[in-house]
């Protein structure tokens, strides 16, 4: 077994790429209260604190502080951004700084450049001209599809939530992986797949090809983006720390390429907790510590930001970006989810305030702990 997963129950989740079958083997059911959660500590309130100011001038502005119209926002298209470097330990921003709302024109050039202009801003022209001319985006290629009978539904309003604009559907990508294997294992297990397609060149091996390769270049960009921050990414995560950050690299670097209507972080918080568990165990980090590189993963969550135009935000008021989170619920073994990392996720509507993100979803079921029960209904009255 690896160092780096020194003491963890082993499994098939050590031969294969499976992050459910650690979180299986090796997550800790929590009964017990609340009682051991800890508050705010002061450079999470500096923070917060700074949030809060650019929050007010963001209003103020008219609900944009800052736009990129000039560099196409990709995995490392961006040197690193901080609120304050000295304070933050979890670190990682979509742009140079945070507030700054990246330009991707990928969806579609006529929707970024109308969610600019309509924010006071307008695109590069080559960006423009690349765009309409030589780039297909994802939306010519949707109209390209559509017929016409769709197309007039579409106009007559009819049908919506189709799969123009932003009507992608929820992006919910694995991004544990990340944090318990290392971005090399991830390659190596890519390579492996496209190593055993069928040979024979049919139009869907053709693309299953073509779509690992780009994903095997994805992940190589992954190591640069935690480069680009100071971090070493190609191993696996060490601890709770690094498995946080690891995990959030993961998410920002799908953040950073894709700008969905629904940017979902998946089921995070019973992965983190075996980390946790371990270190306070092995005496490494405190509940303080850890409460607060949850305060500041959850605080990056939360300024997770896209360029939208006014119609998006008629529809969805309240700048949303769906960053859901599934907590507790129970697994077909009959245990329940709960740990004590659940508490300390929902523990953040105290430390830094309520908000609507990220989506902290909690999967109910009788058979969740009472006290975990009534620490749910007495967040959701505070």
């Amino acid at each position: 077994m690896r160092s780096e997963w020194n003491t963890f129950n082993g499994g098939v989740w050590e031969r294969e790429i499976n992050v459910r079958d650690f979180i299986q083997k090796n997550y800790t059911p929590y009964d017990g209260d609340d009682q051991f959660l800890e508050g705010p500590t002061e450079h999470t309130k500096a923070l917060w604190d700074q949030v809060m100011d650019l929050s007010k001038k963001e209003r103020e502005a008219g609900g944009v502080l800052d736009m990129d119209t000039k560099i196409i926002s990709t995995i490392t298209s961006h040197g690193p951004g901080y609120l304050d470097k000295e304070k933050e330990t979890i670190v990682g921003f979509q742009t140079d700084k945070p507030f700054k709302r990246s330009l991707q024109p990928y969806g579609g050039i006529r929707m970024a450049v109308k969610a600019c202009q309509d924010n006071g801003y307008e695109v590069d022209p080559q960006i423009v001209e690349f765009f309409t001319k030589h780039r297909k985006t994802h939306n010519a290629g949707v109209f390209d599809a559509y017929t016409p009978e769709m197309r007039a539904c579409r106009s007559s309003h009819i049908i919506t939530g189709l799969p123009d604009a932003y009507g992608r559907g929820r992006i919910i990508g694995d991004y544990r992986r990340v944090a318990l294997y290392g971005v090399d294992r991830l390659i190596e297990d890519k390579k492996e797949q496209k190593n055993t397609t069928r040979t024979i060149m049919y139009s869907d091996v053709i693309r299953e090809r073509e779509e690992l390769s780009e994903q095997i270049r994805a992940l190589e960009e992954l190591k640069e983006l935690g480069r680009i921050y100071g971090f070493d990414i190609s191993q696996p995560a060490t601890d709770v720390k690094e498995a946080i950050q690891w995990t959030y690299f993961g998410y920002l670097a799908a953040v950073k390429e894709q700008n969905g209507a629904a940017m979902s972080l998946g089921r995070t918080s019973t992965f983190l907790d075996i980390y946790a568990e371990r270190d306070l165990r092995d005496g490494k980090y405190t509940e303080s510590q850890i409460q607060e590189f949850v305060d500041h993963f959850i605080m990056k969550l939360r300024l997770v930001k896209f360029a939208r135009t006014p119609e998006y935000n008629e529809l969805f008021s309240g700048d949303p970006t769906w960053v859901t989170e599934s907590i507790g619920g129970v697994g077909i073994d009959g245990r329940h989810m709960v740990t004590k990392m659940s508490y300390r996720y929902l523990h953040t509507l105290q430390n830094l305030g309520t908000a609507p993100e990220p989506n902290l979803t909690v999967l109910w079921s009788t058979k969740l702990p009472m006290n975990f029960k009534r620490f749910c209904a007495k967040t959701s009255i505070m």
